[in-house]
């Protein structure tokens, strides 16, 4: 296992154990079933290993003393005995501190003691993450189950859907197309009817002798008999673009009156040919 990783899982570890420290029981006491006799044994050992080290200590101190002037030799020599006495101390075998079976069992029944308060601290551990699992799970499962639910009444309202579009025949499509083109045609009349009437009504053909001011007699010209109204002029240009959208420009004769041309040409209604003056052609409004 990476360095790295074993580190974050005992520090992940060591924080669910001070979360749920709380929750543990009590350590069991320390079993205190020696007797006397042992105790002291026990003291004595330890005294004799201190006195031990005290004397190493002192030894040590003296050598530090009386070392001579050449700190390399002293250097390597030193390297030299830590180094026998690292070879030395891995060939030997550990010692007990004590032999006496009481000392012992004493503290065997300590080292279990402590080693069954972890157990149960990382048994804690475990059977919380457990808990938190089975709810995230629950809590999954009911996501899970309301989805599905969607998508089963997403699925009915898509097949309700396609059932309706196919009990709808194409007769029935056809006749709906039809009412629709008769409604669009009624109102193209209606519409091109309105159209007729606003133009009689306002733009009416010139008549001869209708304009009484002898001034301006002498300067316009007498209207043409052959004339033709603004409504046969728009119908002209109107079914020229429908007709031959390609080619949608009218040649204009003798019976267009001049004004009603100047006319649609200024407001925008219709426009000349680029190349030919005597044709024009109806505006696109779309």
């Amino acid at each position: 296992m990476d360095p790295d990783e074993l580190l974050k899982n005992a520090k992940a570890l060591s924080k669910q154990m001070s979360e749920y420290q709380g929750i543990l029981p009590p350590d069991p006491p320390v079993s205190k079933q020696c007797s006397e006799a042992a105790w002291e044994e026990l003291l004595v050992e330890c005294d004799e290993q201190f006195n031990y080290m005290q004397q190493l200590q002192n030894d040590i101190a003296v050598t530090d003393a009386d070392s001579s002037e050449n700190q390399l030799n002293e250097t390597e020599n030193r390297i030299n005995t830590l180094t026998a006495e690292l070879k030395q101390w891995e060939e030997s075998e550990p010692r007990l501190l004590s032999v006496n079976p009481e000392v012992l069992l004493s503290v065997g029944r300590e080292e279990l003691s402590q080693l069954n308060a972890q157990l149960e601290m990382v048994l804690s551990c475990c059977q919380a993450k457990r808990d938190k699992l089975r709810e995230i799970l629950k809590s999954e499962r009911k996501w899970l189950e309301e989805k599905e639910e969607v998508l089963r009444a997403a699925t009915e309202q898509v097949k309700a859907l396609q059932e309706e579009n196919e009990r709808l025949s194409e007769t029935s499509v056809l006749l709906d197309m039809k009412k629709k083109l008769k409604k669009m045609k009624d109102f193209q009349d209606n519409l091109l009817s309105t159209l007729s009437d606003i133009l009689q009504e306002h733009f009416p053909l010139p008549q001869e002798g209708e304009n009484g001011n002898k001034r301006k007699k002498k300067f316009r010209p007498e209207p043409r008999g052959d004339l033709i109204s603004l409504h046969d002029i728009l119908e002209l240009l109107m079914n020229k673009t429908v007709e031959t959208p390609h080619e949608p420009y009218v040649v204009m004769n003798e019976s267009f009156w001049p004004p009603y041309i100047e006319m649609l040409l200024r407001y925008g209604i219709a426009s000349r040919h680029p190349d030919d003056s005597v044709k024009i052609r109806l505006e696109s409004f779309y």
